[in-house]
């Protein structure tokens, strides 16, 4: 008879890591935890393909840990032992069951991480938490690594890959340079083929039911009978394997491309496979660079784009998260306090760029960076949009959206709230370089070539707006002084009417 004292485990929804050390071996003293809660439901509102794919994924995890002979409670939405509360849940399950140890992996999340810290306080019993065993550098890496505000991601992109001996030869960057973006600035060509993207076809229509009959608020459509992300480790391998074979070959030269008629172009979509630790960002690269070795179809700028994605721009924004929450939360550098215009939950907008980001967004819960950056992200920067209201929408549209690195993709390098920790400039631009990376504009009703006329693009008077409205903060920064310069050059009179069109184009944001 096993008199082992019983030990609770909690596993969150971004925690589904069938590798992590936890599972290798039964234990019959141990009882797995997961939770579908309105605590989590409702701090923002979520998309309701992102609820129903953390719900359908945290329910496979917890029939593959049974089927593997795990002891799991399971605590549906609707079981009326669920307080909705992650503390009164625990507190409750240790008082029923006589649980003596209480352990938890390291959440992702600061509001999270400060709810387990004042939770195991309280706790009448033992704690103790455990890595995620996911991510390839610490909490503290980053921080530690530079220590100052000012953090490049460049640098620390070069330091994990001298750290893991990716992509090197002989201690230098593989083909003699570290980076290869200018070759993936490349527009969609008219002729190009492109792969159809990996779905998949889950009948999710129960989790869909129970979110209505518990009435959860939620943005974005959904098809409860095909249901088309991945739910597992399996089918995340798979689809990682179809982006190897089909689209890595094109995915750099293409990767900030956008078009109307292809909505992943030659994307991964595997931030929510890897944001829940369904997979590994290291055997994501290392089944690239695998592959790599042996298809001669996979060019360097390709591999190397790709690679500096996951470890690069992930890990280096876990790192900031980290590094300055709970502060980075709050940060508005250049003081935007303007409302998001509705269209942002309907789509309904006369500008062509956005109606497409957002009302793809809304259909799939899925927008690649370029869309995100430089159409949603870039509007709401050049409106003044207030960066909480921006980071509420980025959190709840995205099925991969989590705090540690939506706000930091968001708050930093969208909107330029930081001040600069991340980014060395902000990130705007005109209609020109929609124009020049999408056929957006070739069916929109405002003309991308004007820049104060009635039919005027937005996003030019807008553009020129926001350089003169921050002229004082922006004028001195060495990457803007090309831009400035034409700024200068430009009549009294004409910089009236850009200020003018963009004035009333603020003043009327929700019927663009």
């Amino acid at each position: 008879m096993d008199l082992s004292p019983p030990i609770l485990r909690l596993v969150l929804g971004d925690q589904l890591n069938r590798n992590h050390r936890w599972f290798t071996a039964v234990d019959p003293a141990v009882t797995y935890l997961l939770m579908e809660m309105r605590q989590e439901t409702d701090y923002v509102v979520h998309h309701i393909q992102k609820v129903v794919g953390f719900f359908a994924a945290m329910r496979r995890f917890s029939a593959w840990l049974r089927n593997n002979g795990h002891q799991v409670i399971y605590l549906e939405l609707d079981d009326p032992a669920n307080t909705q509360d992650l503390g009164s849940n625990i507190n409750g399950l240790i008082e029923i069951h006589g649980f003596t140890r209480f352990e938890y992996l390291l959440p992702d999340e600061y509001r999270l991480d400060q709810q387990f810290n004042d939770l195991c306080r309280r706790l009448p019993i033992d704690s103790q938490w455990f890595d995620t065993e996911h991510f390839l550098t610490g909490r503290d890496d980053l921080g530690q690594f530079f220590g100052q505000k000012h953090y490049l991601m460049e640098t620390f992109y070069r330091h994990v890959r001298r750290q893991y001996d990716w992509l090197m030869e002989g201690g230098k960057p593989a083909g003699g340079r570290w980076n290869y973006d200018r070759e993936n600035r490349k527009a969609l060509p008219k002729n190009k083929r492109v792969t159809r993207p990996k779905k998949f076809d889950h009948d999710v229509t129960e989790l869909v039911d129970l979110l209505q009959s518990c009435k959860v608020e939620t943005i974005g459509t959904i098809d409860p009978q095909h249901f088309i992300w991945p739910l597992d480790r399996d089918e995340s391998l798979q689809m990682l394997d179809h982006f190897i074979t089909h689209c890595l070959a094109d995915f750099g030269a293409y990767q900030d491309a956008m078009h109307s008629d292809h909505w992943s172009l030659f994307h991964s979509r595997l931030s929510f496979s890897l944001n829940t630790k369904m997979i590994s960002p290291q055997e994501v690269v290392e089944r690239t660079l695998e592959a790599y070795g042996r298809d001669a179809r996979l060019g360097l700028p390709a591999v190397e784009g790709f690679i500096r994605q996951i470890i690069g721009w992930r890990e280096f924004m876990r790192g900031v998260y980290w590094a300055q929450m709970p502060d980075y939360a709050s940060m508005n550098e250049l003081d935007h306090h303007r409302p998001l215009p509705g269209f942002y939950w309907t789509g309904a907008t006369q500008m062509h760029c956005l109606r497409q980001a957002i009302t793809q967004s809304l259909q799939t819960a899925y927008a690649h960076h370029i869309q995100r950056l430089m159409v949603t992200g870039n509007f709401a920067l050049l409106a003044g949009i207030a960066p909480e209201e921006v980071d509420r929408w980025y959190l709840g549209i995205y099925i991969d959206a989590i705090e540690w690195v939506e706000i930091t993709n968001t708050r930093g390098m969208s909107q330029f709230a930081d001040g600069g920790i991340i980014a060395t400039k902000p990130y705007v631009s005109s209609a020109n370089y929609i124009n020049k990376m999408s056929n957006y504009c070739r069916s929109c009703r405002y003309d991308r070539t004007q820049k104060s006329s009635r039919d005027s693009c937005p996003f030019n008077s807008l553009y020129w707006n926001f350089l003169l409205s921050h002229k004082k903060y922006f004028a001195a920064n060495h990457r803007m002084r090309m831009i400035y310069s034409r700024l200068e050059a430009m009549s009294e009179a004409e910089k009236s009417k850009l200020v003018a069109r963009a004035n009333e184009c603020l003043d009327n944001l929700d019927t663009l």
